[in-house]
Parts: C-alpha cells; sequence; structure tokens
C-alpha cells in the first residue's frame, strides 16, 4: 500500500470515527433519541417538542466539543513540539492558570455571573498569563529557550493559583460560583457562545497550521534549526501565539479540560510518525472524537445524573496513555 493510500484510509476512518462520535454526542443521554428523530428535527419534517429541545440543546453541545477537542489537541502537539517536551500540555503556558484567576477575579470583584462574561474574562486571563510567562522566560541571557519557557510556565501557573485560591477562600459564594466553570464542561454552552469564539479558534489554528514548518525544524534542537535558516525567535513566538490563543478560547469556553493536549499528540505520533504536518491534521480529528466520546460515557455512567466531560477525559485518556509509555511507544521529540 502507497503512503498516499494510506494516508487516504487513515483520513477517511478519522473522519468516520468523529461522524460516528458527533453521532453518538447527539442521540445518547438521559434522553435518547432515535437517529431519525434527529434528522427530523434538522430537516424541519416533524419530531417531537422534546426531541426538539434535547436535540438542539446537544447540537451546540457537540459544537462546543468539536472545537474544544480539536484546539486542545492541536494546542498540545505545537507545546510538546515547541519545548521538545513529550509531558508538556496547553497548561504549561500558564493559560489554563491565567483563565481561572481572571474567571475568580470576575466572579468576586466585579460579580460577574454569566457565561458570556466568563469567556471573555477567561480570554483576557489566558493571554496575560502567556505573555507574562514568555517575558519572564526572555530575562535571562540567551533569551527564551525550551527549558526556560517550561520553568517560568510552572512558575506562573503555581502563583497564579496561588492568587486564585486566596480569594475563593475568602467568598464561599465565589467558590459556588466558580466550581461549576472548573471542572470543565460542555453542556450548558449555546451556539451563541460559540460563534463568539469561533474566529480565536480559527485564528489560532491557521497560526499553527503554518507553523509545522518550523515546529520540525525546532525538534531538531536549536543549532539545527539555525543551520536549516530559521528565526527561532520567530518561530517560537508565532508557535505560542497560535498555542496561547488556542487554549485561552478552549478554556474560556469549557472550562479547564485536563489531559486532553497531553495524550491526544502521542496517539497521533503512534499513528503517523513525528512529523508535524501529519501530526497536526490528525490532532484536528483525534481530539474532538476523544472528547465527545468521554462526554458521552460521563452522561451514561451515572444516570440520571452525568459525569463532567473534564473529568471523563482523565478516566478515558489515562489507559491509552499508560498503554503507550508501557509499549515504550511515547515519541521522543
Amino acid at each position: 500500500m502507497s503512503s498516499r493510500t494510506r494516508s487516504l484510509t487513515l483520513t477517511g476512518a478519522l473522519v468516520v470515527l468523529v461522524g460516528v462520535a458527533v453521532l453518538a454526542s447527539i442521540t445518547i443521554g438521559s434522553r435518547p433519541v432515535a437517529v431519525g428523530d434527529v434528522f427530523a428535527v434538522l430537516t424541519g419534517n416533524g419530531g417531537d417538542l422534546a426531541d426538539r429541545g434535547v436535540v438542539e440543546a446537544r447540537i451546540a453541545r457537540t459544537a462546543v466539543g468539536l472545537l474544544v477537542g480539536a484546539g486542545l489537541a492541536v494546542a498540545g502537539a505545537a507545546m510538546q513540539g515547541l519545548t521538545r517536551n513529550p509531558l508538556a500540555d496547553p497548561g504549561l503556558l500558564g493559560v489554563n492558570a491565567g483563565a481561572s484567576l481572571a474567571v475568580v477575579v470576575a466572579i468576586s470583584v466585579f460579580g460577574v455571573g454569566t457565561l458570556t462574561g466568563y469567556v471573555w474574562w477567561a480570554m483576557a486571563g489566558a493571554g496575560l498569563a502567556a505573555v507574562l510567562v514568555h517575558a519572564l522566560a526572555g530575562l535571562a541571557r540567551g533569551g527564551v529557550t525550551p527549558l526556560r519557557l517550561t520553568l517560568a510556565g510552572a512558575a506562573v501557573s503555581a502563583g497564579l493559583a496561588s492568587w486564585s485560591s486566596g480569594l475563593l477562600v475568602s467568598s464561599q459564594q465565589s467558590l459556588d460560583s466558580f466550581r461549576f466553570w472548573q471542572v470543565g464542561t460542555i453542556g450548558g454552552r449555546g451556539l451563541d457562545l460559540v460563534i463568539t469564539v469561533l474566529p480565536f479558534f480559527a485564528f489560532g489554528l491557521v497560526v499553527v497550521l503554518l507553523a509545522v514548518r518550523q515546529l520540525n525544524a525546532l525538534a531538531l534542537g536549536d543549532d539545527l534549526a539555525r543551520g536549516l535558516g530559521e528565526n527561532l525567535l520567530f518561530a517560537r513566538s508565532a508557535v505560542a501565539v497560535g498555542v496561547a490563543v488556542l487554549c485561552g478560547a478552549a478554556t474560556a469556553l469549557a472550562g479547564p479540560v485536563g489531559f486532553l493536549g497531553l495524550v491526544v499528540p502521542h496517539v497521533a505520533r503512534f499513528v503517523v510518525g513525528p512529523d508535524h504536518r501529519r501530526i497536526i491534521p490528525v490532532c484536528l480529528l483525534i481530539g474532538p472524537a476523544l472528547l465527545l466520546v468521554a462526554d458521552v460515557v460521563g452522561r451514561v455512567v451515572a444516570r440520571p445524573t452525568e459525569v463532567q466531560a473534564g473529568i471523563m477525559t482523565a478516566a478515558v485518556g489515562v489507559p491509552v496513555f499508560v498503554v503507550l509509555v508501557r509499549r515504550g511507544r511515547m515519541a521522543t521529540l
């Protein structure tokens, strides 16, 4: 089988996987909806009124899952390539901690109580945290390096998390409001929020896709990347901007959804190898499928209630990650 045929077969299989996950996300839940009823609602050819409300809510939920899953998976692959750290995840730039602190400030100081308000505050906090991490990493002689970026990200994340905890301890009302956002969920979001953050997802994705050649060069090490004619400062800055925007948009929309950006890139490398020109598109499909599957499983394991997607991504992703490690197939960057 030729390389082109294998690529087409893999792409087709992943597209089918995403399609199945989307269909399951719309039809499975505390109130199952038949596929025929879904198409009846979508085409306007009838359908029960209750089914119509359920289908519309699940379509919005599925759209959130597609965006957040794709954004975090692509950001995780880019982050691991940028830092040459196979254990890096999107939170390494401090964006999750920055978004969380911004939401805490919005709730406790300014009385913000709507998801729309959380989105803008979380986006602003994520962006400022990413800028702070890069500023700290660039203070030392020699500028930004993968190690300094990792250390600065860890330090900023710890500091911002402590501020968040301090504010939450002082206000029970803020804690009650924040914990529902913090757990990470794709439910309860309307299509209006999806439309609000869609331009940010599109911008971050385009930036990362345009930087795949630079990611491949950075993976070879700084000296070889310079020998290939790459401007290291520009390459790292471009990738970091894309990662920060994707993570900020995903965190603002769904809250901190962990583990997805860590495990999906390894699955992609296991399938297609170390070339980021193939890893990023594969992550773009595997990420949404994994998040939607985790969300569907969370709906059925504790009926009539549900387990939030942020919890289920870890439960679904950890076994995959352990298998990769035990087989020695965790990719070296």
